[in-house]
């Protein structure tokens, strides 16, 4: 008897199971046909009610100069040399993560600020105050924007550089400086800049090179070749470092290689 009573309710678990998969197959069904699938449109409009094509284009173009302006105004700046010289004084130390990244890019932007002062208030109160009083439209204030960082690109330019892209480019030989386009500038601005950046790496190299030199040296005279020489040499660097002052040596060196 006990066990038909098993039966008889195993029996009416399967009928409520299959009740309740027919209720939710039905429900899904009137949901679907009920529903109809999202749409996501952007509609662009002028201020008359007509699609304007030119504002969208325009919105387009000012979110790319966003994104790209930070990188374009660091290759225009002293940011690429100073940044190269701290990663490889970094390097040549012998310390793979000491300064960290954060503070070298942070250092070098600080350092990019001080030396282009003189420039961003040229700018400024050539171009960006005018524009904010409505004394220039916006093409000349950006022409006035781009001379006094014409002028600091082409006292650090070489012109060897400067004669390599002028001839790429197909350009004839200005008649001044002024007259030099944009687009043939900044590429030799930033050839002359890392040029000028592996020159003080290189001498920053060769007091530390000395040291590993002479520590290889004795390890190897003493028969302990299988002893790394940069654990040994490492202490001596960061000490002759500290007591050559060399952080002021070589900020200082970086300013002045600007002037």
């Amino acid at each position: 008897m006990g066990k038909d009573a098993g039966q008889t309710s195993m029996r009416w678990l399967a009928i409520l199971a299959a009740g309740v998969t027919l209720m939710i197959c039905c429900a899904s069904l009137g949901f679907a046909q009920g529903t109809e699938e999202p749409a996501f449109s952007v509609d662009v409009t002028g201020p008359e009610g007509r699609e304007s094509w030119s504002i969208g284009l325009r919105i387009l173009f000012l979110l790319t100069a966003l994104t790209l302006a930070p990188a374009f105004i660091m290759m225009m700046t002293s940011f690429t040399r100073v940044v190269i010289v701290l990663a490889l004084l970094r390097q040549a130390i012998g310390t793979l993560h000491s300064p960290p990244n954060q503070v070298v890019i942070g250092l070098a932007l600080f350092l990019t600020l001080f030396i282009m002062a003189p420039v961003w208030d040229q700018v400024k109160t050539r171009a960006l105050d005018p524009y904010l009083q409505d004394q220039i439209t916006q093409e000349v204030a950006l022409e006035e924007a781009a001379k006094p960082i014409r002028t600091f690109m082409l006292k650090q330019v070489r012109e060897k550089d400067l004669d390599l892209f002028l001839s790429m480019a197909d350009v004839t030989v200005p008649e001044g400086p002024e007259y030099v386009p944009m687009r043939v500038l900044i590429p030799a601005f930033i050839i002359s800049e890392l040029r000028t950046a592996f020159q003080i790496g290189f001498l920053i190299y060769i007091p530390f090179l000395v040291i590993d030199m002479i520590v290889a040296s004795i390890l190897m005279s003493m028969g302990m070749m299988l002893l790394p020489p940069v654990m040994i040499s490492l202490p001596f660097k960061l000490v002759l470092f500290v007591l050559a002052d060399g952080w002021f040596l070589v900020v200082g060196s970086l300013m002045r290689s600007f002037n």
